[in-house]
């Protein structure tokens, strides 16, 4: 077995998402990497939220922002990672959610996007906490919020995608403490 050279937050970089990411998009639609997420979706579908995910990097209001993932030190996108708002029990909040390319796992690449994606969405100033919901049985996810320095809430069902219940942890990072 090879040795796996962990990553740190400043071996990571992330990029606000363009035009040019929709490949990157369609390789993290990949059947294993949307199992938690109710399956890969259509073209169609892809399509759309690239479109959603340009606008959102284009848009200076706050209201969150995609990026693509990228090690330090080279150009290819090795996952996505964004923020967004969301009401949350009666409070705006600000979402998170990331996928880290199969070849790229367990390098801690999706823990050290996650800090930093932490750190723009701080930057931002509007909104005082960072949730994540990633599936109870998603084991890799519940540990990047953990190694990010979330803190567990419990349970939750949200419906992802829409009309598709889904069991959830709610992990929630304070963006007003020291990062």
């Amino acid at each position: 077995m090879a040795d796996v050279k962990r990553t740190t937050a400043s071996s990571v970089r992330i990029e606000p998402w363009s035009q040019d990411d929709l490949d990157l998009l369609r390789r993290a639609n990949a059947p294993e990497l949307m199992a938690h997420l109710g399956g890969p979706e259509t073209e169609e579908q892809l399509r759309g939220r690239h479109a959603r995910y340009v606008a959102l990097s284009a848009d200076r209001t706050g209201r969150g922002r995609m990026f693509r993932v990228a090690l330090a030190g080279g150009a290819e996108a090795v996952g996505t990672i964004g923020f967004w708002e969301r009401t949350w029990r009666d409070q705006e909040v600000y979402e998170t959610g990331w996928t880290v390319l199969p070849e790229f796992q367990g390098r801690g690449i999706a823990s050290a996007a996650t800090r930093a994606v932490a750190e723009a969405a701080r930057a931002e100033r509007k909104h005082r906490y960072l949730h994540a919901y990633p599936s109870v049985e998603n084991g890799p996810s519940n540990g990047v919020c953990r190694k990010a320095g979330f803190t567990l809430l419990g349970e939750c069902e949200i419906e992802y995608p829409p009309g598709h219940p889904l069991l959830t942890n709610d992990w929630r990072l304070d963006l007003r403490a020291d990062g």
